[in-house]
């Protein structure tokens, strides 16, 4: 039985309609983070898609210490608080093990964890304690099948609001890859499962000082994972990638998102109408 997890007041799952989580990877300054989930908005409210407006406010991970992390929790939340009071829309943001969670908590509705930090079993309880719903981002060095423990420890605190999220897997020498087979495994989590297509495309410290990216692949991995059966899909968007202090190589440019997601819609029309044909297949080693 999947939990009860709703987006936007509607609820979500392997057999509910795709929904959206969006933005762009840092809080830049509170008017271009507010003029970039207006238009999320409008987009996905034209196309009746539920959708979370990502944006952080610190991003710890960063290749080089000379790297943009974000304008810090205060001005961070602040936009954050701004996009979800004006516009009613349900707001995300990472956390790290440092981060006062009841404060974060008390502004947006869904936390998000690193996926470095997935194994951190204090840390993925203390988020999960919080009782926000909470997107567990798969680890690049995990097994989709042990993202079973993960999600165990998460429920342990009595939440079941909780997503699971695919980046991707290190391959090596600033690549990643995604296997398609994952989505399908962690779909036994009974967690919804979400494909992060732009974090998936990163070349981790690519660019020596910052990660670069291929975002030409975005959208053959989005409609991939859309084809495999997820709940979701994880874009990073912006007005002009080129530009972004963050993660700009692997973001989807937001004027070519609408078209985007009409082709997302459709695929994912298609395949939740005719369900899944390996869910009652015996498991092969």
């Amino acid at each position: 039985m999947n939990p009860a997890i709703e987006v936007a007041g509607r609820p979500i799952g392997p057999d509910q309609p795709l929904f959206l989580i969006a933005g762009p990877c840092v809080v830049e300054d509170h008017t271009a983070t507010l003029a970039i989930a207006e238009a999320l908005v409008e987009m996905t409210t034209a196309r009746n898609i539920p959708l979370i407006f990502k944006a952080s406010f610190d991003k710890a991970n960063r290749s080089s210490a000379r790297s943009y992390r974000g304008p810090g929790m205060e001005a961070g939340l602040k936009a954050l608080a701004a996009v979800r009071e004006r516009l009613g829309v349900a707001v995300i943001t990472d956390v790290h093990e440092y981060t006062p969670l009841d404060e974060v908590a008390s502004v947006v509705d869904w936390l998000q964890t690193p996926a470095f930090l997935c194994r951190q079993t204090d840390f993925i309880q203390a988020v999960a304690a919080q009782g926000r719903a909470v997107n567990i981002k798969k680890g690049q060095f995990l097994a989709p099948w042990d993202m079973a423990n993960v999600v165990a420890k998460a429920r342990e605190t009595g939440n079941d609001r909780i997503t699971v999220c695919e980046r991707g897997v290190s391959f090596g020498y600033n690549n990643l890859l995604a296997d398609m087979r994952s989505l399908a495994v962690m779909r036994a989590t009974q967690a919804p499962v979400v494909f992060d297509a732009t974090h998936s495309v990163q070349l981790p410290g690519g660019q020596g000082h910052a990660s670069g990216g291929q975002r030409e692949h975005v959208p053959v991995l989005a409609r991939a994972a859309v084809a495999a059966g997820v709940s979701g899909v994880f874009m990073e968007t912006h007005p002009h990638p080129e530009q972004a202090r963050s993660d700009g190589p692997n973001s989807w440019p937001l004027d070519r998102l609408p078209a985007l997601l009409d082709t997302l819609i459709d695929l994912d029309a298609v395949v939740k109408r005719h369900g899944y044909a390996e869910s009652d297949l015996p498991k092969e080693s």
